[in-house]
C-alpha cells in the first residue's frame, strides 16, 4: 500500500489565509475558490454555520488568481476532495471521492497509484478561538501543514464524454461537462471501510491531534518534521537533499507526493488513523 500526501485546501495564492482548526479541534478544510457551481454559502458545518459565515468571521476577502474579493453568499469552490458527508444534502448512494486531471492525474498514474492506495490530505491550517461569540485566529498559533484526512482507494473512473455519470456524483466538479472534456479526467472512489479495519470508515476528517502537524515547530510551514520512518522513504518531488540539518523541506511544487511502497511508513499510516478520532 503507497501512502501519498496530497496537498489540498487554501494556500498563500489560492484562498489567501489558513483553514481554521475550530476551538473544540474540528479542522475544516477551505475548498479553494473557483468557477464552479457549488457555493461556500451551501457549504454546512453540523447543519448549522455556513462555510461562507465561517470565513467571513476570519477573514473579509478571499484571494483568487493573486486579487483579492469581498466573500459573499454567490462566491463559489471547488469542493475536492470530498469527504464530509453532511456538508450538503446527499443524494442515495453517495461515496466520498477525489478528483484530479492534467498533469497531477498523470503523476499519480506514472507512481502506479491503484486500489487499496492511501490519500493523507493536508493543508495549511490555523488554531482559533472564540472572541465575544465570534470566530478569530488565535494570535498565540501560526499556520503550519497538518494532516486534516484520509482516503483509501477503492475505484478509479476516467470521467470522459463516454462516461455515464451515476446521480449521486453529478455534483462533483471533475464530473462536469467542462472537466470531462479533459482526457485525463479522473475521479476516485473511497472504500466504504477500510481495507485492514472493517470497524473504520474508508475516508474521514480527523480531530487535531499535535502528531497530525507536518510542520517543525518555530519553523516555517513547508519545513517538516517526519517520523524516523520516513528516514529510507522514497517520495516523489523529493531527493536526500530534501533532508536539512534538524528538517525536512517540503516541495513547493507538486500536489502528491507518492511515497513507494515502504512499510513503516504503512504502518505509521495505519497507526494515525487508528489513534484519531474521525469526522465523516
Amino acid at each position: 500500500m503507497k501512502a501519498i500526501f496530497s496537498r489540498k485546501g487554501f494556500d498563500s495564492v489560492c484562498g489567501g489565509f489558513p483553514s481554521p482548526i475550530l476551538p473544540y479541534g474540528e479542522m475544516i478544510s477551505l475548498p479553494i475558490p473557483s468557477g464552479d457551481s457549488l457555493r461556500y454559502s451551501d457549504l454546512k458545518i453540523k447543519n448549522e454555520i455556513t462555510y461562507c459565515e465561517l470565513m467571513k468571521q476570519l477573514r473579509l476577502m478571499i484571494k483568487t488568481n493573486d486579487e483579492w474579493h469581498r466573500i459573499n453568499e454567490e462566491t463559489t469552490c471547488h469542493l475536492d476532495p470530498d469527504i464530509h458527508e453532511n456538508m450538503i444534502d446527499r443524494k442515495p448512494g453517495w461515496r466520498s471521492c477525489f478528483g484530479q486531471s492534467g498533469s497531477a492525474q498523470g503523476h499519480l498514474k506514472n507512481q502506479g497509484v491503484c486500489k487499496n492506495d492511501l490519500f493523507l490530505f493536508f493543508g495549511w491550517f490555523r488554531k482559533t478561538k472564540f472572541c465575544n461569540d465570534k470566530l478569530e485566529y488565535d494570535p498565540l498559533e501560526r499556520g503550519k501543514h497538518a494532516i486534516f484526512g484520509y482516503f483509501q482507494i477503492d475505484e478509479i473512473v476516467k470521467v470522459d464524454r463516454e462516461y455515464r455519470v451515476p446521480d449521486w456524483m453529478s455534483y462533483h466538479p471533475h464530473a462536469s461537462e467542462s472537466s470531462k472534456s479533459n482526457d485525463s479526467n479522473t475521479i476516485y472512489i473511497a472504500r466504504p471501510k477500510l481495507s485492514w479495519n472493517s470497524l473504520l470508515p474508508g475516508s474521514g476528517r480527523f480531530e487535531f491531534r499535535e502528531d497530525l502537524v507536518l510542520t517543525k515547530q518555530g519553523h516555517s510551514r513547508s519545513k517538516w518534521c517526519l517520523p524516523d520512518c520516513f528516514s529510507d522513504a522514497e517520495i516523489s518531488f523529493h531527493n536526500r537533499d530534501s533532508w536539512k540539518e534538524g528538517y525536512f523541506q517540503s516541495a513547493s511544487i507538486g500536489q502528491e507526493f507518492v511515497i513507494k511502497d515502504n512499510k513503516n511508513v504503512e504502518e505509521w499510516a495505519k497507526n494515525l488513523i487508528k489513534g484519531a478520532n474521525i469526522y465523516i
